[in-house]
């Protein structure tokens, strides 16, 4: 039976942590028909070799798929190539270092499902009441100015363009044609999904953000990428191939 929802994790990198996020995870989504993927995308510190031996005992009762990249991609490589597995009306994507809770994952997919004109929602790290911590300003205020410049050049308003956290019908991601391997993938989504006048609904998540010393990846050739990333994809057609 195919299930109603794939939850898409990406991975590299994450041995502190991937025991507790995957834990944590299936205990969420216990309730739910879910396919869980994982992809990891060429760890060096043994995420992989972890994700091998424990995945299938720890999700001996569960519809799960591991996915091993030889090579580091990048997180838009990584998705994409769980994308291609995914066969749910639902597909579900979340960070798999805590920064994000499954529990606010899990709300964004009720209310999904709950809304049949809901084709895509975004979690919200600046929406709501939730839970906040955030360790790096500049971080911060690059995610804030690359949202302002994302919905002035693509006549949209929304509050957190890089979310790790976001809920999609399949039959809207099918007709993305995705290409970016590193952190644009955020910018190479929405910038399609707003060309073809989906709406893109927020809901307001919980966000903990880790330090550089505890494993956070972003880094500031990335913020700069991001703007080339942010003007290539509105002013060049849907189908340009920029794989960075």
């Amino acid at each position: 039976m195919v299930s109603k929802l794939t939850v898409l994790v990406p991975v590299f990198d994450e041995i502190n942590l991937i025991e507790n996020f995957t834990k944590k995870l299936l205990l969420t989504f216990k309730d739910t028909t879910t396919k869980f993927i994982f992809v990891d995308d060429g760890s060096k510190d043994g995420s992989d070799k972890w994700l091998s031996k424990n995945l299938p005992i720890i999700c001996k009762d569960k519809n799960f798929e591991l996915i091993l990249l030889k090579k580091n991609h990048g997180k838009g490589y990584a998705i994409r190539k769980g994308l291609e597995k995914a066969k749910s009306e639902y597909i579900l994507c979340i960070d798999s270092d805590l920064e994000y809770d499954p529990k606010d994952a899990l709300e964004i997919y009720n209310i999904a499902i709950a809304n049949n004109k809901i084709d895509v929602i975004y979690g919200s790290r600046y929406l709501g009441g939730k839970i906040q911590l955030r360790k790096h300003f500049l971080n911060d205020i690059a995610v804030r100015i690359n949202t302002y410049l994302f919905n002035l050049l693509f006549d949209q308003s929304l509050t957190d363009l890089h979310t790790g956290t976001k809920v999609f019908k399949k039959d809207l991601i099918d007709k993305l044609n995705l290409t970016l391997n590193g952190f644009g993938l955020e910018i190479d989504m929405s910038s399609q999904i707003a060309k073809q006048n989906v709406s893109i609904y927020e809901y307001g998540i919980s966000y903990v953000e880790r330090t550089k010393f505890q494993g956070k990846k972003i880094n500031f050739i990335d913020g700069i990428l991001s703007y080339y990333f942010l003007f290539k994809t509105r002013f060049l057609q849907n189908n340009l191939k920029l794989h960075l």
